[in-house]
C-alpha cells in the first residue's frame, strides 16, 4: 500500500512539474516574478486542479490498460 501511495505520488508530483514547465516556462528563467503575480491573483490552486484532472484522465487510460493486459493473460490461460 505505501509502495503503491509513493509510486502515485511520484506521477503525480513528475506530471505537476512537467505541467508547470511546459506552461509556464518563465518559471524556470524569472520565478519571483511569476510567483509575485501568483500572489497577486491569489491563484495558488490552478496547478494542483489542472494536474488533477490531468492525473486522473491517465489513471483511467493505465486502469484500462492493465484490465485489458489482465484479460489478455487470461485468455491466453484458457
Amino acid at each position: 500500500m505505501i509502495k503503491t501511495l509513493k509510486k502515485e505520488l511520484l506521477i503525480y508530483t513528475a506530471l505537476l512539474t512537467a505541467l508547470i514547465s511546459l506552461m509556464h516556462p518563465d518559471l524556470l528563467t524569472e520565478p519571483k516574478v511569476r510567483l509575485g503575480l501568483m500572489q497577486e491573483m491569489g491563484n495558488y490552486v490552478h496547478p494542483l486542479l489542472y494536474t488533477l484532472f490531468v492525473y486522473l484522465v491517465l489513471y483511467f487510460f493505465r486502469a484500462v490498460f492493465s484490465f485489458g493486459k489482465k484479460l489478455i493473460s487470461k485468455k491466453k490461460e484458457d
